[in-house]
């Protein structure tokens, strides 16, 4: 049996409820830079893309061990949906495992993120916040042989 959230096997097959979360999505202002964070810090592979029908473009990603799925949504100037919003609005950030905090750190520095915060226990880093695009925070957690 799999234990649901631990990312191997989960999301394969029938909901149990018929009810399950396929996608995030996230408004973007610059969709290149966006993806290029996610594919390069976070390792997540671009599934495919399109055009919505008032202007806007959607990008869905989705990492190759845990199979969850990210939709990155970007509205050009004067689009309905391409109103104001502050980073982060309704999202607080994108929880990833690692089992190498400083080496994923060091790869989420070279795509462009900015380290904000780190958590110890016991005198050794376990939890690291990082800012990428759009004030996105990404919490990288330390999980050893995962």
């Amino acid at each position: 049996m799999t234990v649901p959230g631990s990312g191997r096997g989960y999301g394969r097959g029938r909901p149990r409820l018929g009810v399950y979360l396929d996608y995030v999505g996230i408004r973007v202002t610059n969709l290149a830079a966006a993806s290029r964070f996610l594919t390069k810090a976070l390792g997540l592979a671009e599934v495919r893309r399109g055009r919505m029908d008032h202007g806007g473009v959607w990008v869905l990603f989705r990492d190759p061990v845990s199979h969850q799925q990210l939709e990155l949504n970007w509205y050009p100037r004067g689009n309905p949906y391409a109103t104001p919003f502050s980073p982060g609005e309704g999202l607080d950030h994108l929880g990833v495992r690692v089992n190498d905090l400083a080496a994923a750190g060091r790869r989420v520095k070279a795509a462009g993120g900015r380290l904000l915060r780190e958590h110890r226990w016991k005198g050794k880093v376990v939890l690291a916040y990082y800012e990428g695009p759009d004030g996105l925070w990404v919490e990288l957690i330390l999980s050893p042989g995962d």
